[in-house]
């Protein structure tokens, strides 16, 4: 596993660890979710055109509607 350190501002941090706090996770757990949700994120992006790139706008509207409920589910 790696170590990855980051320089924020102070109020920055505190926000997190608050929200941390109030999820009843530690800060390193919160980024670990937080990097988790964002790369998902990504990789639906990526997958959304590289589909789209190739003509395939079905696929491409099913991929945006399951990010549509993914963030609905909130």
């Amino acid at each position: 596993m790696a170590t990855l350190t980051i320089r924020i501002p102070d109020d920055k941090h505190g926000r997190l660890k608050a929200l941390a706090k109030y999820r009843h996770v530690s800060v390193n757990k919160l980024m670990d979710e937080l990097s988790t949700q964002a790369l998902a994120e990504f990789d639906s992006e990526v997958r959304f055109r590289a589909l789209s790139m190739r003509g395939d706008l079905a696929r491409g509207l099913e991929l945006l509607d399951k990010i549509d409920s993914h963030f609905s589910e909130g």
